[in-house]
């Protein structure tokens, strides 16, 4: 699966907070409105320069924080077609991939905000078509891939069922 679109760079430690800003917790229970809001407190910006097919690029820890999946969710209802960072807390990730958000782990050091970025999922090849360079990131594991093929955790579950792979 091949992705397409514009990088928007954060730093490190981007928290759940950043990205979704607590006091638009009461809308948790219309995501489309939160999404709205989504990286807003990280920068003011964002939700009007963002398009969808568009990368959030981070440092470390990105996602750390809170555990609730209203955070990834938030980055993929907005249209964000995935997020590339040097490392992830281990639950944003877990709840990225199960919410149907591919988020990759990867040197970002050569990526800056409007890099026009190629990913392709299954081999990890992030090409920097700004740069004329690959970064090579960690790939995905095979059922992680199915996972984010079918849209998330339960609509996988919902075709294959009770089939452990």
């Amino acid at each position: 699966m091949k992705l397409r679109g514009r990088a928007w760079k954060f730093g490190d430690d981007i928290s759940t907070d950043h990205i979704t800003p607590g006091r638009y917790y009461h809308l948790r229970s219309n995501m489309p409105e939160l999404a709205k809001h989504v990286m807003e407190d990280a920068d003011p910006n964002f939700p009007s320069k963002m398009k969808p097919g568009d990368f959030i690029v981070a440092g470390k820890n990105f996602g750390m924080g809170s555990s609730r999946e209203h955070a990834p969710l938030a980055i993929k209802i907005a249209g964000i077609s995935a997020v590339i960072a040097k490392s992830f807390a281990r639950i944003f990730y877990r709840n990225a991939i199960n919410v149907g958000l591919p988020v990759l782990i990867a040197d970002t050091d050569q990526i800056d905000s409007e890099d026009d970025l190629e990913v392709d999922l299954s081999t990890g090849i992030i090409r920097n078509l700004t740069k004329d360079i690959e970064i090579q990131a960690k790939p995905l594991p095979e059922i992680m891939i199915r996972i984010l093929d079918e849209g998330g955790l339960v609509d996988y579950v919902r075709k294959y069922g009770d089939i452990v792979v």
